[in-house]
């Protein structure tokens, strides 16, 4: 809905009339959509922090007060009472699903794990220590080779079979990614488990023996996934939704989405704390770390605290502090002097003054690769976890994106401070 219109004028006297537009909540947008063609000027704003890119029913964000919500319902209602199939089911239909359309989600999902034997050949070709993620990247971006027959990004049939293969195969690809970092053969998905059931039977189990499935582990990657599943206009998804603006296909834009997810800056955060917490080593440590992080001069930084969107607490580091509290006590794991640590460090920064009055408080990387790593989880593969639930996400995202009729190919201005004209000279003038 538009209310009143935002009036500018410019320095010649020029007035243009900008309407103010409000969501369902948050905060009202100025449309500048005519700035340039009336004024004669674009908006600057780098990193787009007070750039509204899009209009979505996603996924509603305040981080002044710390909420979280996935179409209308709060992440703690959803991490309590759901599971991450059923959030990917409200995240692509927008509502929450009944007991027979779960059921038959369920069993779509169930049936479309496995890989074209084709696919798995392409993990030959990588050397024995690539990196997981370009692995699934590449991997990704490789499935529009082989369902080319239902690439039609105007025909929701073909939208819905994209989003039930990208859900269902990419446990499968991000397995056989780590099955050949360790040597060990491939394993197919099995359609009695469930959906985190079989991505750790894929992950963990081997031909020789069987594999019994510890149901706290599944349930703690579970509920990671379902914390993991969507973030609003994040750095990966406004990147699908740039590369899908195009028209590119589908799997291309997931895969732009996976290299975006990469960088340390966005998805790297969570094995960034384990090493911070390594070098802290001791509780006895905490305080003089503590003090070089507040310390301008100390390239030491705190990882794990503070964020991008969020002014208060993260809402989902409550979540997952106390699974992570769940998984080292149902292991047994040696992680706990680790978790340990990073509860003493948590209490000491949020008590001390300078934490308090930069609201640098935990977020949901703090604790996440602890579990993993209680898991038995490589950190290697710890942005790979987090790009399974974040999949659900994008594809969402970008689902939204091609079927809306304004929609228009993704097209970002620039202040140039380059050269202005000049003329070309002779080389032997120079």
């Amino acid at each position: 809905m538009t209310k009143d219109a935002f009036r500018l004028i410019s320095p010649s006297g020029k007035e243009t009339e900008l309407p103010v537009r409000s969501g369902t909540t948050g905060p009202d947008v100025i449309d500048v959509g005519k700035l340039y063609r009336e004024q004669g000027v674009f908006t600057y704003d780098p990193g787009f922090v007070s750039t509204g890119s899009c209009e979505s029913d996603i996924t509603y964000i305040d981080g002044e007060t710390g909420i979280l919500m996935y179409r209308g319902y709060p992440v703690e209602q959803l991490a309590e009472h759901s599971n991450f199939l059923e959030v990917s089911y409200l995240l692509l239909h927008g509502e929450l699903p009944t007991a027979a359309e779960l059921e038959r989600f369920d069993h779509t999902i169930r049936t479309h794990t496995m890989l074209n034997e084709g696919m798995l050949n392409f993990f030959k070709g990588f050397r024995y220590d690539a990196h997981p993620m370009a692995m699934l990247s590449a991997v990704v971006g490789s499935m529009s080779a082989y369902y080319h027959d239902t690439l039609d990004a105007s025909d929701p049939a073909h939208r819905d079979i994209f989003a039930h293969r990208i859900l269902a195969k990419l446990p499968t690809i991000a397995a056989a990614a780590y099955k050949l970092n360790i040597g060990q053969p491939f394993m197919y998905p099995r359609n009695d488990l469930d959906y985190t059931e079989n991505f750790l039977q894929m992950l963990f189990s081997v031909p020789a023996e069987p594999y019994e499935i510890d149901p706290v582990a599944a349930e703690a990657i579970d509920l990671l996934f379902i914390l993991h599943a969507d973030h609003e206009q994040n750095c990966s998804t406004s990147t699908v939704r740039m590369a899908g603006s195009s028209g590119a296909n589908p799997y291309s834009a997931i895969a732009a989405g996976i290299s975006a997810l990469w960088g340390p800056a966005h998805g790297g955060a969570n094995e960034a704390v384990l090493t911070m917490l390594a070098e802290i080593g001791d509780k006895s440590q905490i305080s003089k770390y503590v003090a070089k992080a507040k310390d301008r001069d100390d390239p030491f930084r705190l990882m794990g605290f503070g964020h991008r969107v969020y002014k208060n607490f993260d809402p989902r580091a409550t979540i997952i502090r106390e699974m992570c509290h769940k998984v080292l006590k149902q292991l047994g794991r040696d992680d706990s002097p680790l978790f340990e640590l990073a509860l003493e460090l948590e209490e000491m920064a949020l008590k001390d003054e300078y934490f308090i009055e930069k609201k640098l408080y935990p977020n949901v990387d703090f604790y996440s690769g602890i579990i993993y790593r209680a898991l038995g989880i490589p950190t290697s593969m710890f942005t790979v976890m987090f790009a399974l639930g974040r999949s659900v996400g994008w594809t969402a995202h970008w689902r939204e994106m091609i079927s809306d009729p304004t929609g228009r190919i993704a097209r970002p201005r620039q202040l140039y401070q380059g050269p202005a004209q000049r003329d070309y000279v002779a080389i032997d003038k120079r």
